[in-house]
């Protein structure tokens, strides 16, 4: 075996032992500070080198003049090894236990003066502060809108009952008297009647909103082609006598030469949905007012119905609140003309249950909701 054979295999084996010994005592200091580790991990290198040019000046494979000039490079590359592991350790021990600050601190309400921590001593450590700092931001917004939900089941229960109890206290009214023999009972009898319809309209409104807000209200088995122009012929044709009786103008137009704006989905639930917002904007629209349903197409190829009212417009700060059960603008309001506050909410479930969506704008003198629903796909 020549010398250069000798030394590459004495060099290799006292390298493989080295390791060795590195990777034991990394075992056996595992659970230490990540600066501890780093440290060992870089003179575990330098080790090997320094034994393996030991074994061959021994051997007399190197002479003393050079593994001198050797030994002194690898004792200033230990030295700067060292220096180096040392900041890189403190380095990322810090930024692990501003990710683990980050980590237990992401259920807590966010501080004013807290910083998103979204960098790092390295590539992988930028991400995982940015992911952090995006799954904190998620679970704000989530947390809101639990918030936002709760409140509104709130006042979705004291408007319900103060719906319900008044309704209830007339009908005890009209017993009492009935018993008691001062009322005729006749009139007393047609009122019960009509007390008893309200009563039914806002349990029905309640359970259509308990249906249409289930998850699985966007899986259908009920689906068939419905024309969006003669759901709205229907609508405005039924609610035409209504608006003259409240002299509010309702009039139809409908974009497009011959297209029926096809779509998917439940012909009962979208009249339903539309009767809902044409019936709103009649309410709210002043004597004299107008109410102008649009039908079209739109550039990306979905199909929208607008409803444009004259009733003032609502304020800026309530505009995302209107689609939310039980939210009223006024909550003095109350009586059969209020409603149960539930007509809007109902109107957003059905539209996301068939895949489209709904919003509203301020125009001048009022408002617009604009109800958009995917086309209808022929096979």
């Amino acid at each position: 075996m020549s010398d250069m054979q000798q030394i590459a295999l004495v060099t290799t084996v006292v390298c493989l032992a080295a390791g060795l010994a590195g990777g034991l005592v990394l075992a056996r200091l595992r659970g230490r500070s990540t600066a501890v580790l780093v440290v060992v991990a870089s003179l575990v290198p330098l080790a090997a080198v320094s034994l393996a040019v030991l074994v061959n000046v021994r051997r007399m494979f190197i002479s003393a003049h050079d593994s001198t000039v050797v030994s002194v490079a690898l004792g200033c590359a230990g030295v700067i090894g060292v220096l180096l592991s040392l900041v890189l350790g403190r380095q990322v021990a810090s930024e692990a236990t501003a990710l683990r600050n980050s980590l237990r601190s992401l259920g807590a309400p966010a501080s004013a003066d807290q910083e998103p921590h979204t960098h790092g001593v390295s590539s992988e450590f930028a991400e995982l502060g940015r992911e952090l700092e995006s799954t904190r931001r998620r679970l704000a917004a989530s947390e809101r809108r639990e918030r936002a939900l709760e409140s509104s089941r709130r006042e979705l229960v004291a408007f319900m009952s103060h719906d319900l109890r008044t309704p209830l206290a007339g009908l005890r009214a009209l017993a009492e008297g009935l018993e008691d023999g001062v009322i005729e009972p006749e009139p007393a009898l047609r009122q019960m009647r009509q007390t008893v319809g309200r009563l039914d309209g806002l349990v029905g409104d309640l359970f259509e909103l308990s249906r249409v807000s289930a998850p699985e209200a966007g899986t259908r088995d009920d689906a068939a082609l419905v024309s969006l122009v003669e759901v709205a012929h229907d609508v405005v044709s039924e609610l035409q006598q209504h608006a003259e009786q409240r002299r509010v103008g309702l009039r139809l137009q409908v974009a497009g030469d011959g297209d029926r704006l096809a779509v998917t989905g439940n012909g009962d639930e979208l009249t339903r949905l539309l009767g809902n917002l044409v019936g709103n904007a009649v309410r709210h629209t002043s004597e004299g007012g107008s109410v102008v349903v649009r039908a079209e197409r739109c550039p990306d190829g979905r199909t929208q119905v607008s409803v444009e009212d004259e009733c003032g417009g609502i304020a800026e700060p309530d505009l995302h609140r209107v689609f939310e059960a039980g939210w009223r603008a006024d909550p003095e309001r109350s009586g059969r003309d209020a409603g149960a506050g539930l007509g809007l909410a109902i109107a957003k479930g059905i539209a996301e249950s068939h895949a489209g969506s709904i919003s509203v704008a301020n125009v001048d003198g009022g408002c617009r909701f604009d109800v958009a629903l995917p086309a209808a796909t022929v096979s």
